[in-house]
């Protein structure tokens, strides 16, 4: 890997996805003797996670707000 202009590092894509570093979670960088140590932060919310049960508890049908939005 090469560090580019900018400071960036490309993790290869394996490693993204063995350690779940999608797009948007937050990693924290920690220097260590030997050099940088990078971890996905456990504070860190998925952004599943965020919406998951917003509805609960509307009293709504999707079904007939669908319709609606369409226009039907």
């Amino acid at each position: 890997m090469r560090i580019s202009e900018r400071g960036q590092v490309t993790i290869p894509k394996h490693l993204r996805e063995r350690f779940g570093m999608h797009h948007n979670v937050e990693v924290e960088v920690t220097p260590t003797e030997t050099g940088v140590l990078i971890e996905t932060r456990v504070d860190g919310e998925h952004p599943v996670d965020r919406v998951a049960g917003l509805l609960d508890g509307v009293d709504f049908d999707v079904d007939e707000y669908i319709e609606e939005v369409r226009g039907r």
